[in-house]
């Protein structure tokens, strides 16, 4: 028998991350099947808006390279797919007519699933921290630290859902906190950074995401809270 490719560990988190959110959300679905909708044009714009957000940040800057194809398919980026899942969302929901909101449940699992994705990273060595010396670590931990900042962001959205606190916000609340915690994390990540050698394109897109995250958040306590976001779900 041949020998058949196998999947390395990276692979298998990513898909591992992607079952778990498909469990979770087949649960909620059986309140209203238009939720499969969304949730696939959600997982749809998120792997689009990975994709896109890398190339633009870094991708470009492999165009003279040999292995610039294995670089482009490889590369993706946290950042591009919250933005591409929020906006793959609201796009549905407008084209489905519903009108509910469905950031709260979305705030629930992400934190999970980015956390499982980052597993894979840590084993796969990738998304490394710079050097540095502090505390003899050699590296900074960046996968750790980020994986650690989704926990807390995990408990605090469970906590917010127990106590029925900011309903309906806690997506733009989550947009908020990743993009300024990305964009302050982001100067420890050894990624490249063409903008004055000082900024990356992630922190371009942490700060579209906050404004987006502020939008959101505003349009929202504007309105009239949906009844369905009145208790936990």
């Amino acid at each position: 028998m041949p020998d058949l490719p196998t999947p390395n560990f990276y692979t298998l988190t990513m898909f591992t991350g992607i079952v778990i959110s498909i469990v979770y959300w087949s649960r909620v679905a059986r309140r209203d099947p238009r939720l499969v909708v969304i949730y696939i044009s959600a997982l749809f714009s998120s792997f689009l808006g990975a994709k896109l957000v890398y190339l633009a940040s870094e991708g470009w800057l492999f165009t003279d390279s040999e292995d610039r194809l294995l670089h482009w398919m490889a590369g993706k980026s946290i950042t591009g797919a919250l933005l591409g899942g929020f906006l793959g969302v609201e796009i549905a929901k407008r084209i489905i007519g519903y009108s509910q909101a469905t950031g709260d449940r979305f705030a629930l699992v992400i934190p999970i699933v980015v956390t499982v994705g980052r597993i894979g990273c840590l084993t796969q060595g990738c998304c490394q921290g710079v050097e540095c010396d502090f505390l003899q670590l050699g590296r900074w931990p960046a996968v750790p630290v980020e994986m650690l900042f989704n926990l807390i962001a995990l408990l605090t959205i469970s906590h917010l859902r127990r106590g029925r606190l900011l309903s309906g916000q806690h997506f733009h609340l989550y947009l908020i906190a990743y993009g300024l915690f990305r964009f302050a994390h982001e100067f420890m990540r050894a990624t490249q950074k063409p903008f004055f050698n000082t900024i990356s394109g992630y922190q371009i897109a942490a700060i579209f995401m906050v404004a987006v995250g502020i939008v959101g958040f505003w349009i929202r306590a504007k309105s009239t809270p949906p009844r369905e976001t009145s208790s936990p779900e």
